[in-house]
């Protein structure tokens, strides 16, 4: 109870959930007060819709012309305008029929009034703008004062491609200055640490547009990956996993025993082969089960744990390509768990601790989501519920705060989603656990109980890279490029002032490729300056500066990318070092985190479709 007001004082999750909610509104209220002036502007313009959204709101208009930079300084000025005017949103409420008459100019709000089943449609005004409109608003324009556009992007209407290109207007909005001040700096970091620029700047990975949505790994890029995997292979042996290796291409009859076909169709790429639809791998799930299917089980093989590293491919829309973070051919950490139903709780508690072990190497913090049915879903809603609740129990015996989010599981079963916090602030999806009774009924999957009997195992779904691309390109960006020593694709650059002390550096560095040091000898007749500065700007862990006093001395100077200089160093003991670091893989970098104390996170706020 506060002791000024006697009223009763808000915990923590009713303190967020308040800020959440208010977030939302504001950013709802602005991409409306967008809307008025480029209607002010292109008095012609035809409305989409404009939602908030993770990190601010959007508009989607039909214009006469693209939109310039320009462009945005001006609709930015007249909606400065419209803020100061202060005017307040008034909610109403339409017939459908008095709503296509007042909107009859407007095909894509005449096409929302159709999907619309109540016969009055809700209705928002601020000033002389007038929007179809499902809300909530803030009271008055002035709530939206501290906002920025941002971008222009082209978008489909309702994702259609088949449909004319939208002028899509992204901007953000806060509810004070400190908030957009710290978004805004977020971005100009992002920028900075776009993993695309970076990849390209340490030559990690190209690509090229006779491969569209595929990634050209550079022996540097490939050296990266394979650590990654060389990790995973580690970790999986000891936890009892087995490695498998199937094919890639399969009959469609597979992906229609599965369900894929009708829920995922899609997403993947089909071929005709001898009279046949044949498609590329999307996931590994139905091709796992063939390989169970092979041999009888027994409950004494059960938790059964198969991984398989393949290379998957799905037909993502080309506007939807992204660097890394959004390819067509990818590879998956993936990995499905055969249990027995008493086995479930018990597995996905181990899983848990094996995502937060694995998240600590890279100093990330994660939150947990439970997911569930959605609409399109497969099977029995029994079987759901068994899920669903077996999900929430593991979460809740192993101590874990969770929320959940509604309809978003997969279409055969419910998951844990969990997202990855970076340096940044950023919110990522990365893991994901799913509880899966619908692939091992349609598979007919069997094991042999104590009893003698046959039983039905239940299928874990487990990713934690979530890929192998995508993963690279979140740890770019979160580290800013800087990998620590273990993973880092040259972990040990010898730079001699002259040519003459080359020999020297070769000496030494061919005893440590021995050891398990990736070392590179830069014997360019370069002055030393350059040198060193291009090994900064590689970001290579340690620098090794070799002239007469070191040769003669029989040592090395050291700078470290993480540390700077640290003077001259006996080779013997600072090769114990590099092999410490790599054998415990510490993370030693310099992770710069931005201050965030002033700014409120939005990881929640869902990009749903407000305006009906």
């Amino acid at each position: 109870m506060c002791e000024h007001c006697g009223q009763q004082e808000m915990d923590a999750e009713q303190l967020e959930a308040a800020r959440h909610e208010k977030l939302k509104r504001i950013r709802h209220s602005a991409s409306h007060i967008m809307a008025e002036a480029v209607r002010a502007i292109f008095p012609d313009a035809k409305f989409a819709i404009g939602p908030a959204i993770a990190d601010g709101f959007y508009y989607d208009f039909d214009l006469p012309r693209p939109l310039t930079d320009a462009d945005l300084e001006t609709i930015s000025a007249k909606m400065k305008e419209i803020i100061k005017a202060n005017v307040p949103f008034e909610h109403s409420g339409m017939t459908k029929a008095e709503a296509r008459e007042f909107f009859k100019d407007q095909p894509y709000k005449l096409e929302l009034i159709d999907g619309i089943q109540d016969e009055e449609v809700s209705i928002y005004k601020q000033s002389t703008f007038t929007d179809l409109c499902a809300g909530p608003h803030v009271r008055r324009t002035g709530e939206c004062k501290h906002f920025k556009l941002t971008s222009v992007a082209g978008a489909y209407w309702r994702g259609d491609a088949t449909k004319p290109m939208l002028q899509r207007i992204y901007g953000t909005v806060w509810p004070t200055k400190a908030e957009l001040d710290a978004y805004l700096e977020i971005q100009e970091e992002a920028k900075k640490r776009d993993h695309r620029k970076l990849g390209k700047e340490l030559d990690l990975f190209f690509m090229h547009p006779y491969a569209p949505g595929c990634i050209f790994w550079q022996p540097k890029g490939y050296t990266v990956y394979s650590e990654l995997h060389k990790l995973w292979s580690e970790v999986q042996r000891e936890q009892g996993y087995v490695e498998i290796y199937n094919p890639i291409m399969y009959d469609s009859e597979l992906y229609k025993v599965s369900g894929h076909l009708d829920h995922y169709a899609d997403a993947m790429f089909k071929l005709e082969v001898d009279g046949k639809t044949m498609c590329l791998k999307p996931m590994n799930c139905p091709d796992t089960m063939l390989f169970y299917k092979q041999h009888k089980h027994s409950y004494r093989e059960l938790p059964y744990r198969v991984a398989e590293r393949q290379v998957l491919h799905r037909n993502e829309l080309s506007g939807a390509l992204s660097g890394l973070t959004r390819v067509r051919q990818f590879m998956q950490d993936d990995a499905h768990l055969f249990v027995a139903p008493d086995q479930i709780e018990e597995e996905i508690g181990r899983l848990i601790k094996l995502i937060g072990s694995f998240y600590e190497l890279f100093d990330l913090s994660y939150k947990f989501y439970l997911s569930t049915r959605p609409d399109d879903y497969m099977g029995e809603i029994s079987l759901w519920d068994q899920a669903e609740a077996a999900l929430a129990n593991a979460l809740t015996k192993n101590g874990i705060k969770y929320k959940l989010n509604p309809k978003d599981g997969a279409f055969y079963g419910p998951k844990i989603d969990i997202l990855i916090q970076d340096s940044l602030g950023r919110q990522i999806q990365c893991a994901t656990i799913q509880l899966d009774f619908q692939l091992p009924e349609r598979f007919e999957l069997e094991y042999v109980t104590p009893e003698n009997t046959v039983a039905r195992p239940v299928v874990i779904h487990r990713a934690i890279f979530g890929s192998y691309e995508r993963f690279i390109g979140i740890m770019l960006e979160h580290l800013a490029g800087a990998l620590p020593t273990w993973l880092s694709p040259v972990q040990a650059a010898f730079l001699p002032i002259t040519d003459a002390f080359a020999p020297y550096c070769h000496e030494i560095a061919k005893e440590w490729e021995k050891a398990g040091i990736r070392t590179f000898v830069d014997d360019r007749s370069e002055k030393i300056g350059y040198k060193i500065r291009q090994a900064t700007l590689q970001k290579i862990p340690y620098m090794l500066v070799v002239g007469q006093k070191e040769v003669e001395s029989g040592a090395l100077n050291l700078r470290s990318y993480k540390d700077g200089e640290r003077g001259s160093m006996n080779p013997d003991e600072l090769k114990a070092e590099i092999l410490e670091h790599i054998k415990n893989r510490v993370l030693d970098v310099n992770i710069k985190k931005l201050n965030l104390d002033a700014f409120i996170n939005p990881d929640d706020i869902d990009a749903e479709e407000q305006d009906y």
